[in-house]
């Protein structure tokens, strides 16, 4: 779905990085140094302030790429979960031990001023950055039908190779204790080398207003980072950033517990969906060579 490999700011080039303005170029600048170092109160206001800065300074997006202005306007939104996510997970310090699986996942949380509190997940994968670029990316309409925390993905539109608008519905959770919530989000797919970057962040579309009966939540900076592993490189490094307000009178040490509990369960059940993807790709493998 997204096959260009990773240039700057949505695949512009160094001949046009030459002639942005002082703020974008230091944008691009920016993102490109954070990249680099990973390849080798509520998230509301933090949100809103995106989405207003990004329909000022579009612009330039609208030049080069002749988006229209709206496409333009989410591509910038994108861009930017990328970079403050990037920058999020840089800073090592200040993380807090919420969960450690039996299998050595673990989830982490941190506080942060302009946004709250964030969760990040670190897990190894066995297999390889591609394979799993590929089932989350390129098979992401399909997530409900192996992750039962999410009921439905629809792709609402595809800007260029690297940004789309999509609706999640994820279900409630086990006892009601969280009921449906749905999310109108711009994603954005980059790759560095191997490494794999899926970011993304909640923001409006006029062809998916906000469902009677469902809340609408909100999420953002997300971003899943996929690396080969050092010790393997044939396994990934997976780490996952959520920042998500789920609305609605949740007592925050609910939401602090269910919010790590789907990390951890979004690992185990893309495990099992990884697996049965090899086992069905072997079946099929052994069954053509009978053929033969």
């Amino acid at each position: 779905m997204f096959p260009a490999t990773f240039k700057l700011c949505a695949g512009i080039s160094y001949r046009h990085t030459r002639n942005m303005t002082g703020l974008r170029k230091s944008a691009v600048v920016a993102i490109s140094h954070e990249l680099n170092r990973l390849a080798g109160p509520g998230p509301s206001n933090w949100i809103s302030h995106v989405r207003r800065r990004s329909s000022l300074l579009s612009s330039r997006i609208e030049e080069e790429q002749g988006y229209s202005e709206e496409e333009a306007s989410y591509v910038k939104q994108g861009e930017d979960a990328l970079q403050k996510a990037i920058s999020i997970l840089s800073e090592q310090d200040g993380w807090t031990t919420e969960t450690v699986a039996a299998n050595g996942d673990r989830v982490l949380s941190k506080v942060l001023p302009d946004i709250g509190k964030v969760f990040r997940l670190e897990v190894v994968l066995d297999q390889h950055p591609d394979s799993l670029y590929g089932e989350l990316v390129g098979n992401m309409e399909q997530m409900g039908e192996w992750n039962p925390n999410v009921k439905q993905v629809k792709i609402l539109q595809r800007i260029g190779q690297d940004t789309m608008i999509t609706h999640e519905v994820s279900a409630e959770t086990p006892g009601r204790v969280v009921g449906p919530r749905d999310f109108v989000s711009v994603r954005c797919a980059k790759r560095r080398g191997s490494t794999c970057f899926l970011a993304g962040m909640s923001t409006q579309h006029p062809n998916m207003p906000e469902q009677r009966g469902v809340i609408r939540a909100e999420n953002g900076p997300t971003c899943i980072i996929m690396k080969p592993s050092a010790g393997d490189p044939n396994r990934t490094k997976f780490t996952w950033l959520l920042s998500i307000d789920l609305k609605g009178w949740i007592p925050k040490t609910i939401i602090n517990k269910v919010l790590s509990q789907t990390q951890v369960d979004f690992a185990n059940h893309l495990r099992q969906r990884m697996a049965h993807h090899g086992s069905t790709e072997t079946a099929h493998h052994g069954s053509t060579e009978m053929a033969h």
